[in-house]
């Protein structure tokens, strides 16, 4: 088992939950693309975050459960256009009170978000060199049926989804405060 797995997981299950939410509520993310200026209609932003909320979550989860480097390559891919997107809205300050990554929860567009982004690029790249993640092989390795592992996921998506949701904002009353 690689030492990739935990951090691999924890960058495919909020891979696929973003698509999800972004699949079910695209109106946040489609805001977000027209307001950085892709010349979209209002329904066809939404149909396109659809269209790739549903691809993302796809291809997060075979990504999770087989560790295909070809999979695992397509999240590196998502992670670092995610990062580009958020690079231009910060740059041409873009007034973007959410990028609509989680769907309706709020995520600020924010140096942590690009952070966190290269971040998952960077373990999804090195998944594709050296493979050994998929989630199933992973639990089978783990001692008491992969319970502590499976555990600690849920504790680390649960901290890097309050990286990107909660610490921004925080971030952002903590400047208010001291300026």
């Amino acid at each position: 088992m690689s030492v990739l797995a935990g951090p691999f997981a924890i960058a495919c299950v909020l891979l696929a939950g973003a698509g999800v939410l972004k699949a079910w509520k695209p109106g946040d993310t489609a805001n977000a693309l027209r307001a950085v200026g892709a010349p979209l209609s209002h329904t066809a932003s939404r149909v396109l975050v659809r269209a790739f909320g549903a691809v993302e979550a796809g291809v997060a989860v075979v990504a999770l459960l087989t560790g295909n480097p070809v999979a695992a390559a397509l999240v590196a891919i998502s992670y670092l256009a995610f990062a580009a997107f958020v690079v231009v809205a910060l740059r041409r300050g873009a007034a973007i009170a959410s990028c609509g990554c989680f769907g309706k929860v709020d995520t600020p567009p924010s140096i942590v978000h690009v952070v966190l982004d290269l971040c998952f690029a960077g373990v999804a790249i090195a998944v594709v060199f050296t493979g050994d993640v998929a989630l199933p092989d992973v639990l089978r390795d783990q001692p008491l049926a992969g319970v502590p592992f499976a555990l600690l996921l849920a504790v680390g998506v649960y901290l890097v989804f309050l990286a990107f949701t909660a610490l921004p904002k925080t971030m952002a009353a903590v400047r208010g405060v001291i300026a």
